[in-house]
């Protein structure tokens, strides 16, 4: 399984487990997922020593085609990665809070 929906983030993020948003700082700090870490598709591959060890790595953009790529590239690794489906967006128009600022 390579994508997965908000609640299964709900549970990622309450039991702690890592979350990768691959989008860029601009979209990151108009807002945001409470909790993600911010490693830009466009820097990914240089920055990808940065995600953490985890039984699973969840990866969010803004509607999930970037965060696909992304999980794509780190199961082709070996790292267990799934990407939130509808993303960002997503996540907004269900309501959940939202961060924002840099």
């Amino acid at each position: 399984m390579i994508e997965v929906d908000l609640n299964a983030l709900d549970g990622a993020l309450a039991s702690g487990a890592p979350v990768i948003d691959v989008r860029e700082a601009d979209e990151y700090a108009q807002a945001r997922v409470p909790g993600v870490t911010l490693i830009p598709l466009s820097e990914f591959v240089a920055r990808v020593d940065e995600i953490p060890e985890a039984d699973v790595v969840y990866v969010i953009c803004a509607v999930g085609g970037r965060s696909l790529q992304a999980a794509e590239y780190l199961n082709a690794r070996g790292i267990n990665a799934v990407s939130v489906a509808g993303g960002t967006s997503a996540w907004m128009q269900s309501g959940r809070p939202v961060e924002s600022g840099a």
